[in-house]
């Protein structure tokens, strides 16, 4: 029989918001499980280039980047929670260099900041284009150092355990009166699935760009945390807000390697196919206007000239320069046979983040008492209807603080137990000849939100897909509950979760706000409202 593992708090993901909320509570005595489902560095994190977007400089202030949040945001940012965010953002940051981050520093030794798009000022600290991977070893040289935080690698999180479900009642069914309990998990590399007990449950499990056929993201960014917090009845809004980077370097792959907003930052422009620089003919910001206004600029260029790509020109600076300010960058672009002093960069748009997610206040809380969500896989009111570049690590920090200093609250009155969790039942067996099936779905999942859930989006559209994702929808889990899981099947069911939420948000706003476009409701409504989507 296999032995529950019992925790004081279950944290679903390692990158910036997991790792930094796991360091506070293993700080008050709480025993922390850090459940990942690769290594613990793979996070979407790692692969943030950009920033965090913080107010150190005194030229800077911060009603300055609360409003450049709140125009990004196209009216739909939660203004409270924009100025918290803001304001608490730069003890957050010290934290970081306390744990030994060092920021690209300008000569006198002072931050070098970076702007990038939407910014009205320089505030992106950076440590040159790999800042995600530099605060991620920052956090897990703390973590290996932290006795009372336990890490799981290679355990996927299938399922939240809810009070009610021990208690055969349907999970989803009032979740304010339900309970967090604790979670089922597959161990990847020997296929138990194992029970884990904790009346807290964090869900840091970033995004969901693999939902799209072209994406900047890495593997892991399937939504498991949106779909998890919807099968329990917890509110997912504003799904129809995914961003889509503006460029990513154009190949004919699958993966698209991000080149950073802090590119056009330092002056790159962009150009169509015949050399010419459109960016003025869409906003006054031209090549740093927002990144949806950018997105759609380049998607109507390449529409209009009937062309795959944009052009990045950023050759005014010397090969030697862009080097040493973007060495990923520059290396991948050699890879390619391109050096960034002397050559265009082909690019195209990309999905790169979700702006809504599962729904929470400022302390990370969900309706779900135990359950709380930080970083990429929440929706807090900060990004609205578009996320201003470099705010999600600053999101992570702060919310992860305020949502440690909650659960503390929430464990000192938890009731305890009731009664025992049982195993898990394994229904179903193998098949090998019948996983051909699971790739078509994949395939035709990630085409069709690709083609019809897109940059520029219609009712037709999004109908179509609707009831093509609906179809994968039964075929996914009917394959999941008569085989045995694992990751590809249980990513697969995330993902359909994810794309059937992305598209009822989508129907249900009439109106084109944001990152939301479409060809029917060209116009935005007066009062925008938050779309939301509980599973019934």
């Amino acid at each position: 029989m296999k032995k529950t593992k019992v925790y004081d708090v279950l944290v679903l993901g390692s990158g910036i918001a997991g790792l930094s909320f796991a360091l506070k509570l293993a700080a008050k005595g709480c025993q922390v499980a850090i459940l990942t489902k690769k290594d613990q560095a793979e996070s979407n994190t790692n692969y943030a280039q950009g920033g965090i977007a913080c107010v150190t400089s005194p030229e800077d202030d911060v009603r300055s980047h609360i409003e450049d949040t709140l125009v990004a945001g196209d009216g739909l940012c939660d203004e409270t929670v924009v100025e918290q965010i803001v304001k608490e953002g730069p003890p957050r940051v010290r934290e970081l260099i306390d744990f030994g981050l060092s920021f690209t520093a300008d000569p006198e030794g002072q931050p070098s900041l970076g702007r990038e798009g939407g910014h009205s000022q320089r505030r992106i600290l950076h440590v040159k284009d790999i800042t995600g991977r530099a605060i991620e070893q920052a956090l897990l040289a703390q973590i290996e150092r932290e006795a009372k935080v336990t890490v799981f690698e290679h355990t996927f999180a299938i399922d939240i355990i809810t009070r009610n479900k021990l208690k055969g009642k349907p999970s989803h069914l009032d979740p304010a009166s339900n309970q967090v309990v604790g979670c089922y998990a597959l161990d990847v590399r020997s296929g138990e699935v194992n029970v884990f007990q904790a009346p807290v449950i964090m869900l840091a499990t970033g995004g969901a760009g693999l939902v799209y056929q072209y994406t900047s993201n890495p593997d892991i960014a399937t939504g498991d945390g949106v779909a998890m917090a919807w099968r329990v009845g917890v509110p997912v809004q504003n799904m129809e807000f995914v961003q889509f980077h503006p460029t990513t370097l154009y190949n004919d792959s699958d993966k698209r390697f991000l080149i950073s907003e802090a590119v056009r930052g330092e002056g790159a422009i962009l150009r169509n196919m015949a050399g010419e620089a459109f960016m003025e003919k869409y906003h006054p910001l031209k090549d740093l206007a927002p990144r949806d206004v950018v997105a759609r600029a380049i998607d109507s260029e390449m529409k209009r000239t009937g062309s795959r790509h944009a052009w990045l020109d950023i050759t005014h600076l010397s090969s030697e320069s862009l080097e040493k300010r973007f060495p990923q960058i520059f290396a991948q672009c050699k890879q390619n046979d391109l050096d960034m002093g002397k050559d265009w960069i082909p690019v195209v748009p990309a999905a790169h983040y979700v702006c809504g997610g599962v729904a929470t206040t400022l302390d990370a809380e969900t309706v779900l008492p135990g359950l709380y969500a930080c970083g990429e896989v929440a929706c807090t009111g900060l990004h609205g209807a578009n996320r201003l570049a470099s705010n999600s690590l600053l999101e992570a920090l702060v919310l992860a603080d305020r949502g440690a200093k909650a659960v503390e609250k929430y464990l000192a009155k938890v009731p305890p137990m009731e009664e025992p969790i049982r195993e898990w039942v394994d229904y179903g067996g193998h098949s090998e000849d019948e996983r051909v099936v699971l790739l078509h779905n994949w395939e035709e999942l990630r085409r069709t939100m690709w083609d019809y859930v897109g940059i520029v989006r219609s009712t037709r559209r999004l109908t179509r897909a609707r009831t093509r994702i609906r179809n994968l929808a039964r075929e996914i889990q009917e394959y999941y509950w008569n085989f045995s899981v694992d990751p590809t099947l249980l990513e697969l069911r995330n993902l359909v979760v994810v794309a059937d939420v992305i598209i009822e948000c989508a129907l249900q706003r009439k109106e084109s706000r944001g990152l939301h476009y479409t060809i029917d409701h060209p116009r935005k409504e007066k009062i925008p409202e938050n779309s939301e989507v509980v599973k019934t």
